[in-house]
């Protein structure tokens, strides 16, 4: 992963939510500028009150606001920002979302159900919104729910450079779908690090709870690296990692995702499992207990920074896709 290049001051302004601010401060050091001076606090009864403390007529803006848990609260900041920059006089409102809340309400999941994430892209656009850049959307096709630009970029790059630091010895090594919808991840990832990949067939019983069914591809003997975009209750990967082991003799198996929800007994459910460790950028916040020791961070920052120099630059984004970027 490249850092952003030495730039000359240009008109951006960079305006932080409360949902991750460590991750914002990270940003605004990774593209070198300084946040917006803005307020965003809470009336005596609840209400979101935000106020820009800096002239912003002009300027391209970047809300940086992943809508993490508490979803609503942050979902709710980042449409007052984006209404206050617009009425403000902005040229331009991106917001760098890199956690899209609702992503997984993509489709109708019963005959009377709603398109949650339909209804989100709605509302941001309504408040003013006019670019959108994410990282790893649950659903692809949400960038379709937008009548506005969306740079979905993927985590992938920063996992295949996090890899190929940790692990030298490439041949021994198979990246691992937990599930089939996943397998075009894993196959990028695959190709990146020059190794095969395996695949996981699991049914569902509950909305949380997987049972794993077959393993196709050899893992025996093998460092699995296992890949998800969002590791929410762990279940899954926890499940993988212990059927890998103990049914197909792989020897290590680690797991990557981009967003680590980690609700419930997540994190105890990886503290307690057969994973060497647990990966997942910063995208979400979380403190956690100092006896856990699988669990690391790896910061989504450089890779957003540079994307958003690219957004005002009118460079591509493409280039962002890889580990070997330039």
């Amino acid at each position: 992963m490249v850092f952003p290049r030495k730039r000359q001051q240009d008109q951006a302004a960079l305006i932080a939510g409360n949902a991750n601010l460590p991750l914002a401060q990270s940003i605004a050091h990774a593209y070198r500028q300084k946040l917006t001076d803005a307020t965003v606090s809470r009336f005596s009864d609840g209400e979101i009150r935000v106020e820009i403390n800096q002239n912003l007529r002009g300027r391209d803006v970047f809300l940086l606001q992943p809508t993490c848990p508490p979803v609503n609260d942050n979902l709710m900041e980042l449409l007052i920002l984006a209404d206050a920059c617009r009425r403000a006089s902005a040229r331009s409102v991106t917001a760098v979302v890199p956690y899209f809340g609702y992503s997984r309400q993509e489709r109708k999941s019963a005959s009377r159900s709603p398109i949650t994430a339909k209804l989100v892209a709605d509302m941001m656009v309504a408040s003013g919104v006019n670019r959108v850049l994410s990282l790893d959307l649950h659903a692809p096709q949400i960038q379709g729910f937008f009548n506005i630009p969306v740079d979905n970029l993927y985590g992938m790059p920063l996992f295949a450079k996090d890899i190929q630091t940790k692990y030298k010895k490439k041949a021994n090594m198979v990246v691992v779908s937990p599930d089939v919808g996943g397998v075009r991840r894993a196959r990028a990832l695959a190709k990146e690090l020059g190794c095969p990949i395996a695949i996981i067939d699991k049914r569902r019983d509950t909305p949380n709870q997987s049972v794993v069914l077959h393993v196709i591809g050899d893992v025996k003997g093998k460092t699995c690296i296992l890949l998800d975009d969002m590791v929410d209750t762990a279940g899954t990967l926890v499940n993988a990692a212990e059927a890998l082991i103990d049914a197909h003799g792989a020897a290590h198996v680690s797991a990557y995702g981009t967003h680590g929800v980690l609700s419930g007994q997540a994190v105890e459910r990886i503290m307690g499992s057969k994973l060497d460790e647990g990966v997942l950028t910063d995208t979400i916040r979380h403190e956690l207990p100092k006896e856990c020791k699988n669990i690391r961070f790896i910061s989504a920052a450089p890779l957003l920074a540079e994307a958003m120099h690219r957004v005002i630059t009118g460079e591509s984004l493409s280039a962002l896709f890889t580990a070997t970027n330039k």
